[in-house]
C-alpha cells in the first residue's frame, strides 16, 4: 500500500516541474533523508512502547535522580548497593516494595535505564545525520526550522519525562495511597511523544511524498470528500489516545475489570464525586475509565463511518486500502483495550494496547497526508475541471 502510494506520488512530481521540494538534489537524496526521518520516527514509536512496558512493570521509579546527558549503570556491587539504598528511602519502596531483592531492584533499575538512554541515543541519532545532510546541502531552510523543532522539542521531552518522574517520588498526600506519578504530567510526557512522533512521520511523508496520488481528476475530488471526514476522525483518535494516558495514570485499568458494564451498574455512582467537578474527569478512577470507554467506542464507530460514507467514491486503490486497514485496526485496538481490561492489565496486552494506540494514530496521518490538496503546481499538469471542482 505505502509503495503504490509513493509510486504514485513520485508519477505526480515527475509531471509537475514547477514543484517546490523539502529536499534538493535530487531523487538519492530525499530517499536517503526519507529513511532517516522514517527511522526517527521508528525510534521514537519503539520510545512509546518501552516507556509503556517501564510503567507496566513499575520500573519508572527505580532511579531517583536525572542528569541531561546520562550517566554510567552501576558496575560493581558497591554501586549496586548505593543505588538500591537511595531507592529505599523512595515512598514508592517503603509502601509497595518494602523488603525486595536486589536482584528484583536491577530489574526495575535496567529497565528504566534502558528508556532513558534509549531516549538519548535517539537525540544522538537524529542529530548525526542532521548535521551530515545539512553540510550536503541536502535540506531546504523549510525543512531544517521544522526539523531543528522538533529537535529541540524532543530534547525538552527529557526534562518533561523526568519532571514527571520526580511527582513519584514525593510523599503521597494519604497513607493508604500508593505512590505514582502525576496523571497529568504521565498525561504530558506521553502526548509530547505523540506530538513529536506525528512530526516526525508527517515530515517524514512530505519528503518522500510530496504529492498525493492525483493524477485524475476524480481521484482529486474523491480525496477532498475523506479530508473532510480524516481530519475530525483524527482529532477523535488523538483525544482517545490521551484520555488514555489519564487511565495509565490513575491505573484505572485495575479497576472495574468487567465489559460492558463497570461493575455491576453501566454507570458508577461516584463518577463525579470530586470537587471542583473539573478535576473528575482527570482524577476520579470511575469517570477516567467511563470516559476511555466511551471515547473509544466513538472511534470505532467514527472510523467505521469514514469507511462506510467513502466506499463508493472513486479513490485510489492504496487509499480505499489504507481505510479499510485503518477500520480494522481500530476494531483490533479495541479488542485489545476489553481483552487488557478484562485480564487485569497483562503486560503483554498492556503495550500491545499503548502500540496499537500509535498504530491507529499512524494510519490517520497517513490518510490524512495522503488525501490533502495537491499543490498549484500539479493542478496545472490537470485538467481545468480539476481546478474548479477544488
Amino acid at each position: 500500500m505505502f509503495r503504490n502510494l509513493s509510486t504514485a506520488s513520485f508519477s505526480s512530481t515527475k509531471d509537475a516541474p514547477g514543484l517546490k521540494l523539502l529536499v534538493t538534489s535530487g531523487h538519492h537524496a530525499q530517499r536517503a533523508v526519507g529513511i532517516w526521518l522514517f527511522t526517527s520516527a521508528a525510534w521514537v514509536f519503539s520510545m512509546v512502547v518501552l516507556g509503556g512496558v517501564t510503567r507496566l512493570t513499575r520500573s519508572g521509579l527505580s532511579m531517583t535522580d536525572w542528569k541531561f546527558t546520562g550517566s554510567l549503570p552501576p558496575l560493581s556491587d558497591e554501586a549496586w548497593i548505593v543505588e538500591f539504598e537511595k531507592y529505599k528511602q523512595s515512598p514508592e519502596y517503603r509502601r509497595v516494595n518494602k523488603g525486595m531483592s536486589l536482584a528484583d531492584f536491577k530489574f526495575i533499575y535496567w529497565m528504566e535505564y534502558a528508556h532513558r538512554m534509549w531516549g538519548r541515543a535517539l537525540g544522538v541519532m537524529f542529530a548525526l545525520p542532521f548535521s551530515y545532510f545539512l553540510h550536503k546541502g541536502y535540506i531546504t531552510l523549510q525543512l531544517g526550522l521544522r526539523l531543528s523543532g522538533l529537535f529541540a522539542f524532543g530534547a525538552g521531552q527529557g526534562l518533561i519525562g523526568w519532571w514527571m518522574v520526580k511527582s513519584g517520588l514525593e510523599e503521597p498526600k494519604s497513607e493508604y495511597a500508593e505512590p505514582r506519578v502525576s496523571p497529568y504530567r504521565l498525561a504530558a510526557h506521553l502526548t509530547s511523544a505523540f506530538v513529536i512522533y506525528s512530526g516526525l512521520l508527517w515530515t517524514a511523508l512530505s519528503v518522500v511524498m510530496p504529492e498525493p496520488p492525483g493524477q485524475i481528476v476524480a481521484w482529486v475530488q474523491g480525496a477532498a470528500k475523506v479530508k473532510r471526514l480524516a481530519l475530525p476522525v483524527s482529532i477523535l483518535v488523538g483525544i482517545t489516545a490521551v484520555s488514555g494516558a489519564f487511565v495509565a495514570g490513575n491505573d484505572a485499568g485495575r479497576a472495574f475489570n468487567t465489559f460492558p458494564k463497570m461493575g455491576d451498574t453501566w454507570i458508577p455512582e461516584d463518577i463525579l464525586s470530586l470537587k471542583p467537578l473539573i478535576r473528575n474527569f482527570f482524577e476520579n478512577t470511575s469517570t477516567v475509565q467511563l470516559d476511555h470507554r466511551i471515547l473509544a467506542t466513538a472511534t470505532l464507530f467514527s472510523v467505521g463511518g469514514l469507511w462506510w460514507s467513502t466506499r463508493k467514491l472513486n479513490l485510489h486503490s492504496a487509499v480505499r486500502n489504507l481505510i479499510a486497514t485503518t477500520m480494522g485496526m481500530a476494531a483490533l485496538q479495541v479488542t485489545l483495550g476489553i481483552s487488557t481490561l478484562l485480564l487485569y492489565v497483562p503486560v503483554s496486552l498492556g503495550s500491545a494496547h499503548q502500540a496499537g494506540a500509535l498504530t491507529l494514530l499512524t494510519l490517520m496521518i497517513l490518510l490524512n497526508h495522503t488525501v490533502r490538496r495537491p499543490s498549484l503546481a500539479l493542478l496545472k499538469t490537470m485538467p481545468s475541471l480539476a481546478k474548479t471542482a477544488l
